[in-house]
């Protein structure tokens, strides 16, 4: 498969409960590259509140996705993922909490960041001589969400706004939703999926991710953080 962006994604373990619930929720699992079935809650569009996070499937994102600069190759990107992987620790927190972020909601970590933080910054770092520069489509583009100056600063340095200080980690649920859907769907997923969720929070490996011509994000490869 050709991909025309890479990124690297905290992909959730495929066999606990909680990705199992989420992935349905979302419609597109990025394990097998399929569509799944949504599951059938009451009063909720499922399909409709789910629409736009759907084709980046569940995950975290740890370094934006990026198009490959001419000069590297994929084979190159997936040495740097192992190696950056192989350098780092697991990372545990105390656990995930449904979350509103804006008017849009999300799984957010329970307790201290700092190690996550540090993570998602090495990504960022030490990997972005893979990324191409960011066209003047996409730095306009970026640019209409009024930006901070370290956002700014950000985008023109490392090509996405919300990285290391910006960098707030979250598992997209939803797109934008009305007040009032915003806490009917909420309501939904404290009832089916918050008695599902880890206790502890663990990070114990890095995905490389490959945006397909369609949209939607394939895994390529896990790598164990064993550092």
């Amino acid at each position: 498969m050709t991909f025309k962006r890479y990124a690297i994604y905290f992909a959730p373990p495929a066999a606990a409960d909680w990705t199992k619930f989420a992935t349905s929720w979302l419609g597109w699992d990025i394990e097998s590259g399929a569509e799944v079935a949504h599951p059938v809650i009451d009063g909720i569009d499922v399909a409709a509140v789910s629409e736009v996070p759907r084709k980046y499937g569940l995950h975290g994102t740890m370094k934006p996705p990026f198009r490959l600069r001419t000069s590297q190759s994929l084979s190159a990107l997936q040495s740097a993922c192992a190696t950056l992987a192989a350098s780092r620790a697991p990372v545990a927190m105390e656990g995930l909490e449904i979350a509103r972020l804006g008017r849009f909601l999300a799984l957010r970590p329970l307790g201290h960041a700092e190690q996550l933080n540090a993570l998602a910054a090495a990504c960022v770092h030490e990997l972005d001589d893979f990324r191409a520069a960011t066209s003047e489509a996409e730095l306009a583009r970026r640019r209409a969400a009024n930006l901070t100056r370290d956002q700014e600063a950000n985008l023109i340095q490392w090509g996405y706004p919300y990285v290391l200080a910006s960098f707030r980690f979250h598992i997209t649920l939803s797109g934008r939703l009305d007040k009032p859907t915003l806490v009917k769907v909420q309501s939904a997923l404290d009832t089916h999926l918050g008695p599902l969720l880890p206790t502890p929070f663990e990070i114990t490996d890095l995905a490389l991710m490959g945006e397909a011509e369609d949209g939607r994000f394939h895994l390529i490869h896990r790598y164990a953080l064993s550092g």
